[in-house]
Formats: C-alpha cells, structure tokens, sequence
C-alpha cells in the first residue's frame, strides 16, 4: 500500500469516528443535560392542546388496534422503522449496486 493510500484510509477513519462521536454525543447529551425530564410524544402534545381548545371534542375514529402495553407500543414502532429503514437502504443499495455494475461494464469494454 503506497504511503498515499495509506494517509487516505486514515483520514477516512479519523472522519469516521468523528462523525460516530458526533452521533452518539446528539443521542446522549439531551438524556443527560435533561434531568427528571418527561419525554413524551407528539401525540400527547396534541391531544392536551386540543383538550385545552375544545374539551368536548370527541375524536372521529378510534384504532383500530390498541397494544396492551406502552412496551408493546415501542416495540411495533421500532420495528416499524427498522422494516421502513430497511427498505429504503436495500432500495439504495441496489441503486449503487446497479451504478457500478453498468460503470464496470463500460470499462470491460474500453
């Protein structure tokens, strides 16, 4: 490995960790800076502002499935996420994987 390549594959570590840092740093900070904080959703969010509207607004619909516990409730939404992130990755990964495939035929045929 030339002392070239070898200075670019450290750089592109060195900007790797950073950016995992940065990430981990955005994901824990709030946690810790926000003590006895209530982090509650959107939707409780909603629900209390349009309580203090209107207190006798009764909702259109209701769901049509209602988990028996908050877990439960977390664990459909994270593995909602992870089905839709899944998806999308897999669609931009054959994207890439399709972008090669025609750039390493056209160097076959040059």
């Amino acid at each position: 490995m030339t002392a070239v390549k070898k200075n670019k594959v450290k750089k592109s570590i060195i900007k790797t960790l950073a950016l995992v840092a940065i990430v981990i740093a955005l994901a824990a900070l709030p946690l810790l800076l926000v003590k006895d904080g209530k982090f509650g959703g959107s939707d409780d969010k909603a629900q209390k502002a349009i309580n203090e509207i209107n207190a006798d607004y009764k909702p259109w619909f209701s769901p049509l499935f209602k988990p028996k516990s908050g877990e439960v409730e977390s664990l459909l939404f994270a593995l909602q996420a992870a089905i839709g992130s899944g998806i999308v990755f897999f669609g931009l990964g054959y994207m890439m994987g399709r972008k090669k495939g025609k750039e390493a035929a056209n160097n076959d045929i040059h």
